[in-house]
């Protein structure tokens, strides 16, 4: 598989494809117009192979805990029964800011693989169960105009490489 870190990328993207890289971790790029939401998304993926996610960057109403909640981009996500399922009160999306500063991120661009600007460890990761039957799983690489598709083996050991612990809900 080629690797792309040499093209010319945005930094956000290009260190993800580095991590990637270093980890042995073999992916599919493909570009598309820019995207925000799932919607948009929809009619770029057809020819997309795996599990499309989406990403739900939340945070708690005391805004001293921070969670990645990660499914199947069809699933829709109950945040008041997901709040009783985390164990903490009423949950409601970061903001713009907060998305910058826990997970060096702007909106459109939720991904787990933000996980690599977490140095801190702020953000707890929430995966939906039915994730660990995917064969592959997509996400963007920190841009929203492209998608990643690779195995989800190996997002498994890319969420181990961050140093964030992860657990699974049914979500």
């Amino acid at each position: 598989m080629e690797k792309v870190t040499k093209c010319r990328f945005d930094p956000a993207e290009r260190r993800v494809y580095e991590v990637l890289d270093a980890l042995n971790i073999r992916y599919i790029r493909f570009e598309h117009p820019p995207v925000f939401t799932v919607e948009e998304a929809r009619e770029h993926w057809k020819d997309v192979p795996g599990v499309h996610c989406k990403n739900l960057f939340l945070r708690n109403y005391k805004g001293n805990r921070h969670f990645l909640v990660v499914l199947e981009a069809s699933k829709r996500a109950d945040l008041k029964a997901l709040s009783l399922k985390l164990g903490t009160d009423r949950v409601s999306f970061g903001s713009d800011e907060r998305l910058r500063r826990c997970l060096g991120l702007t909106p459109g661009s939720v991904s787990p693989f933000g996980l690599i600007n977490d140095a801190k460890k702020e953000v707890e990761v929430v995966l939906d169960e039915d994730l660990k039957q995917a064969d592959s799983v997509c996400f963007h690489p920190n841009v929203n105009t492209s998608t990643l598709n690779l195995s989800y083996a190996d997002f498994e050991r890319f969420l181990g490489w961050t140093g964030h612990s992860f657990r699974f809900l049914n979500i």
